[in-house]
């Protein structure tokens, strides 16, 4: 028997029949969903598409010590180009409307070429309500082109705190390649000041909401009703250790100046006022800056960019003549009787170091009063240079302090490596010291580090680290984390510090170089200097603190090229340290002479 599992041979031929019907069925199907109504399933399939919209997270604001704000942030309207539906005829109708110059928009296109062409690029923000008007009359005739409304930093509230507060900007592609499991194109990040050095909390963590689309990617509704959606939650915000009135009252004295002003809290180290001068307007760099405007800053001659407070060099003058008095007492080569004689200079080898007076017979208290160079010139040839050096770093001078803000500069405090590895053993003599005992010669500090200085003769060789971060606060549960402060004791005797310290009392209150600030509700302690400049006329500087005995201020000012300390740095510590402890004496309005 012939065994078939398809039985006849009729059977056989049947199911054949079947199976071959089956399968060109299923071939029609396939062709007719494939080809004939693909766009009919391929818009019903991306019916279901899901995209998620990102919300970006508005950044935490700024407060001062007393809770009144520095910097805050405004809604405004963004314009955008999204390259792959964009039509570069478009362009010179873009320009037009926003203002701005020919080829702007292509710059901008260029220089974020590198994204996905389906990525909306920014092209102008905080725009005027006339081009968002404009747009919405040509929508139709605009391919490629939106606007969205955005969070934007305002800077309306004062002050303007540039080098200080720094700026936000987009993220450029080469830290986006480093950081892109934390950031997106499009995304801001810190860039400079406190914007970048707490970048990570300022930020806030954007919000997602999931939208369904259509195969043109046009919205028809929210996915699962939202949901699965989350908002943005605002970045922390910080508090501040600057007091405003002061921070105004520094930089309203620097509108026509250059220079520095650093205000410290003794106790603390929190800064109070914090400026550099010239500066630059944050608000520029709130909207899409181009290379041009950043390119003309960079090149200006007076430096706007340049962050003097922590990054400029200055000599320090007769401001220095405290390390070497500190010093000698410290070592026992003098006390508060012991007294030099100045008949009008230092006479060292062949060489002689003049004084700008005849002093006479004069001890250390009286030397930094009247401001003598012949009793540092002596004092610093006995004490020799690694011992004045030793004491120089003893007060923070030659290196950075660590400050909040990243940018900051060491200085130079000299020794004798530092001489024989610029000079060579034999190329310089025991006379490079002289100098330094009067803050002269190869010596460079920064107005941060000389309000450090006056801090801890404010309070007698201790303090904290300086910084600006006061607290954060969760915006959010509005939990608030205090900062705590970084103490450290130099290692000085108190009775030292007592001989210097009303010394410097005696330069405002006294016979001294600093009387025309004398005023007894603000009870300043000081010392005026003047820094030579071999590029132009010596700056002016005055380090000091208030009240005497129970110090809530120490200070630094540098105006460049001003000249004498006491005429023109010593008025504007006045005022600032005015502005700070204006709140502490009610009903006693303050004689302040004016500045000559």
């Amino acid at each position: 028997m012939n065994d078939n599992i398809f039985g006849s041979l009729a059977r056989k031929r049947i199911l054949s029949f079947i199976i071959i019907g089956f399968v060109a069925l299923t071939i029609a199907q396939l062709f007719n969903m494939q080809i004939v109504n693909a766009p009919t399933y391929a818009e019903r399939s991306d019916d279901n598409s899901v995209k998620p919209i990102y919300e970006t997270a508005p950044r935490g604001i700024l407060f001062d010590r007393n809770n009144e704000v520095l910097v805050g942030n405004k809604p405004s309207f963004t314009l955008r180009i999204t390259p792959s539906e964009y039509k570069d005829t478009l362009t010179p109708y873009i320009e037009t409307i926003l203002g701005v110059d020919s080829g702007y928009v292509r710059r901008i296109l260029k220089a974020n070429a590198t994204y996905s062409k389906y990525i909306p690029r920014r092209i102008a923000k905080d725009v005027d309500f006339k081009v968002i008007a404009w747009y919405e009359e040509n929508a139709s005739k605009l391919p490629g082109v939106d606007y969205v409304m955005e969070t934007q930093r305002d800077y309306s509230f004062g002050v303007m705190g540039a080098h200080m507060f720094g700026y936000a900007r987009e993220i450029p592609m080469s830290i986006l390649q480093k950081r892109k499991n934390e950031y997106s194109m499009g995304d801001e990040i810190g860039f400079a000041g406190l914007e970048k050095t707490y970048e990570d909390i300022l930020r806030g963590k954007k919000g997602i909401h999931y939208v369904l689309v259509d195969s043109r990617q046009k919205t028809i509704g929210r996915y699962k009703s939202g949901e699965e959606d989350f908002s943005a939650v605002k970045g922390y915000d910080l508090i501040l250790s600057i007091d405003k009135p002061a921070q105004k009252a520094a930089e309203e004295a620097f509108k026509e100046r250059r220079g520095a002003v650093v205000a410290i809290e003794p106790a603390t180290g929190e800064i109070i006022a914090f400026t550099s001068s010239p500066q630059y307007d944050l608000a520029d760099f709130a909207k899409v800056t181009s290379y041009e405007n950043y390119r003309l800053l960079r090149d200006n001659p007076d430096k706007p960019m340049l962050n003097r407070a922590t990054t400029g060099y200055y000599s320090p003058g007769s401001t220095f003549k405290m390390i070497s008095a500190i010093a000698g007492l410290e070592e026992g080569l003098i006390d508060e009787t012991s007294r030099t004689s100045c008949s009008g200079g230092f006479q060292f080898g062949d060489r002689f170091f003049k004084c700008l007076h005849v002093h006479g017979s004069i001890d250390v208290e009286t030397s930094i009063e009247k401001s003598c160079n012949t009793f540092y010139y002596s004092l610093v040839n006995k004490l020799g240079l690694e011992t004045w050096s030793k004491y120089a770093k003893k007060f923070g001078f030659g290196r950075k302090s660590g400050l909040d803000l990243g940018e900051e500069g060491g200085g130079t405090v000299p020794s004798t490596q530092y001489y024989n590895n610029r000079y060579g053993k034999r190329g310089w003599t025991k006379g490079f010291v002289i100098s330094l005992g009067i803050g002269q010669g190869e010596l460079s500090v920064t107005p941060l580090q000389i309000a450090q200085y006056a801090a801890l003769f404010a309070n007698y060789g201790k303090s904290a680290k300086p910084h600006f971060l006061k607290a954060y606060v969760d915006s959010k549960t509005k939990q608030r984390t205090d900062v705590k402060p970084q103490y450290y004791d130099i290692g000085i005797s108190r009775h030292s510090f007592e001989i210097v310290r009303h010394a410097m009392w005696r330069v405002v209150n006294g016979a001294g170089t600093a009387g025309n600030i004398r005023n007894p509700e603000l009870d300043i302690s000081g010392k005026t200097g003047t820094a030579q400049n071999t590029n132009g006329k010596d700056h002016a500087i005055f380090v000091g603190f208030a009240p005497y005995d129970n110090p809530k201020i120490a200070i630094a000012v540098i105006v460049e090229n001003a000249g004498f300390g006491s005429v023109a740095a010593a008025p504007i510590a006045r005022d600032v340290i005015a502005a700070y402890l204006r709140k502490s004496l009610p009903n006693q309005p303050l004689t302040i002479a004016e500045d000559h």
